[in-house]
């Protein structure tokens, strides 16, 4: 969790800016490893909330966004990223995916999605998650890193009952957007740790058939959390991506 020595030289990306999206109960936190190695010109992180579904949400931020955009969404902002690629392919330079779902969610899912808001506000954000999702959340090299718990545990703490809430609405509305992905030919990124069992392999499989001009990149020793878990790793990644969009 270290913040690590940038040996890039400045990229300047002003004409197509970065846009980041987290997931849920994610903020700032989430990023700044990745944004600290990248030396890029103009990158903006941003929270995953203030609409209550995925198509709401997707319409508020193409309404507030530059005209064109690099964007990159990490697990929930991975399935807004693919709604606004739906709305508005023509706004999107490039797309990058980190761990993410690209199908609907089944109609079974909601009332337990809704059942774990109302326990984390019960025992609160940062102690639900430490019982309930940590040992999903990275890999199992990192589950005894206590600066990596301690960061997305206090982002949920951060986030609050009331975020959660509206992303849990967003993770049941989303829909199915690999459509959009088959005719989006600009540069586009799938990212996923090998011991992800929440956005799992065959998702990114998925994900990865209906963009077959997509560069798929795994991370065998991470987990959901590629940000956290792999940053460097990451930042390259993204660096050489957003490298091929400016070509």
């Amino acid at each position: 969790m270290s913040k690590s020595t940038n040996a890039f030289p400045r990229l300047d990306n002003h004409s197509v800016p970065l846009i980041l999206l987290g997931g849920t109960l994610c903020n700032h936190r989430l990023w700044q490893p990745v944004i600290n190695k990248m030396n890029v010109s103009s990158v903006s992180s941003l929270i995953v909330s203030g609409a209550g579904s995925a198509p709401a949400l997707a319409k508020q931020l193409l309404s507030a966004l530059p005209p064109r955009f690099c964007l990159a969404g990490f697990s929930l902002g991975a399935i807004v990223a693919l709604q606004m690629l739906a709305n508005a392919p023509h706004r999107i330079a490039g797309l990058a995916l980190l761990s993410v779902n690209p199908l609907s969610d089944a109609p079974a899912n909601a009332a337990g999605r809704r059942a774990a808001v109302q326990d984390a506000a019960r025992q609160g954000m940062g102690n639900w998650l430490s019982a309930t999702m940590w040992p999903r959340y990275v890999a199992p090299v990192n589950l005894a890193d206590p600066a990596l718990h301690a960061t997305i545990t206090q982002m949920a703490d951060e986030s609050g009952n009331e975020t959660f809430a509206l992303q849990t609405e967003i993770a049941i509305t989303r829909a199915d957007n690999r459509a959009a992905l088959k005719t989006f030919t600009a540069p586009t990124l799938i990212l996923n740790g090998g011991c992800d069992d929440i956005c799992t392999p065959q998702h990114h499989l998925a994900a990865a058939e209906a963009a077959p001009h997509a560069r798929w990149i795994t991370l065998p020793d991470s987990g959901h959390f590629l940000p956290l878990e792999a940053p460097n790793k990451v930042a390259d990644a993204l660096r050489n991506w957003i490298k091929e969009i400016l070509l």
